[in-house]
């Protein structure tokens, strides 16, 4: 299974996720994806997400985390001892979100999200300061990322695997070729699907 976390003020309606949940379903593992909105309360966000995770074995799960969900994704990852994806992922939310108190727009669709001084008390509290058993993480890490610094990616999932886009950007908008890298990692045999990422480019 797969559980996909979008980053701040996004939702399932991201590209990325768009992209993600276009090709499972054509690798006929529709059954085997997840993207939930997310509510703006870290800790209702990551108890929401593990809810949807009741009676999947941790070797059986991969959360692809986005910007926040990134952090959400390490969070959950250390506590159910799952695979975890991380896309140009917040290391430090309770700092960077300052600036983002009360009401904000949403990316997709209308509508606003009210951030809480409270919320970033909770994003202190599902920190995790240093992370174990790094094989289980995949780094997806953009130099170009004009939100997010890569080095403090990098340096927060050491032995974690790597791959470091030159350029890009926050988003990682040449997410498509990098999808199926994604896929492999949780454990998806893409080839049985054989040319369907490139038939996705211009979804």
């Amino acid at each position: 299974m797969i559980l996909y976390l979008h980053g701040f003020r996004s939702s399932p309606r991201s590209f990325k996720a768009q992209l993600m949940a276009a090709r499972m379903h054509r690798l006929g593992l529709g059954h085997a994806w997840a993207c939930p909105q997310l509510p703006p309360s870290p800790l209702a966000a990551v108890v929401d997400a593990q809810r949807l995770l009741t009676g999947v074995a941790p070797d059986e799960l991969t959360i692809v985390g986005s910007s926040l969900g990134g952090y959400y994704a390490t969070y959950l990852a250390e506590k159910l001892g799952c695979r975890a994806v991380l896309l140009n992922p917040a290391t430090r939310p309770y700092e960077d979100l300052g600036k983002w108190l009360g009401e904000q727009p949403m990316w997709h669709g209308g509508g606003t999200i009210v951030v809480e001084p409270r919320h970033l008390d909770e994003l202190r509290m599902i920190d995790v300061a240093q992370i174990t058993r790094a094989e289980r993480y995949y780094l997806v890490a953009a130099t170009g990322d004009q939100t997010l610094d890569y080095r403090d990616m990098v340096a927060k999932f050491p032995g974690a695997k790597l791959t470091q886009i030159e350029g890009s950007d926050h988003g990682i908008s040449d997410f498509i070729d990098y999808m199926d890298d994604v896929l492999r990692f949780a454990g998806i045999d893409v080839t049985s699907s054989p040319g369907a990422a490139g038939s996705l480019a211009s979804e």
